[in-house]
């Protein structure tokens, strides 16, 4: 994916775009993090369009966020819903100046991985899945967002779903096609 410029995720929970524009992918392949398999990016900060709305609920301080719905426009949070803790979702978009901007976008590669555990370190690894997090970057991806918070927002991609890189498919229903 690396070399690449624009991304965009379609689906029926789905349809984003992002720049990656000379920014470092890192493949998560078990030297930090066991179980491992993601790999990921910063993308490029102003460069987020389109909405998401998160197949699995997100933790926070002890809060679980059920049904989360995300809208950006030029890399920024411009709404948001969830069906379940809607205060805590806003109060987590509001917390800084960077929370409302993407610090990484991944994709899960981990297919032994299989189901939503709750546990954030495996569930961000879903196989056939993508996230986000909200807030701080990697600057070794190339992502600069400060923020003080870094929140994965996971999504399934393993019914009716695709990634396309440069307007070519390289992804769908969960893996990858090239």
């Amino acid at each position: 994916m690396q070399g690449h410029d624009r991304v965009e995720l379609h689906g029926p929970n789905v349809d984003l775009r992002l720049s990656i524009k000379d920014r470092k992918f890192i493949n998560a392949c078990g030297q930090v993090n066991l179980p491992d398999g993601e790999v990921f990016t910063g993308p490029v900060e102003d460069s987020v369009d389109g909405w998401v709305r998160f197949t699995f609920p997100a933790a926070s301080e002890g809060t679980l966020v059920e049904g989360i719905e995300l809208h950006f426009q030029d890399g920024k949070v411009v709404k948001a819903s969830a069906e379940k803790n809607q205060a805590h979702l806003m109060e987590m978009l509001d917390f800084d100046a960077g929370s409302r901007y993407v610090g990484e976008f991944a994709i899960g590669t981990n297919y032994q991985i299989d189901r939503f555990s709750r546990n954030i370190l495996l569930d961000e690894k879903i196989g056939g899945s993508f996230h986000i997090a909200l807030g701080r970057g990697y600057p070794e991806t190339g992502n600069h967002n400060e923020s003080g918070i870094h929140w994965d927002l996971i999504c399934d991609l393993r019914d009716d779903s695709e990634i396309l890189l440069d307007h070519e498919l390289v992804y769908k229903n969960g893996k990858f096609v090239s």
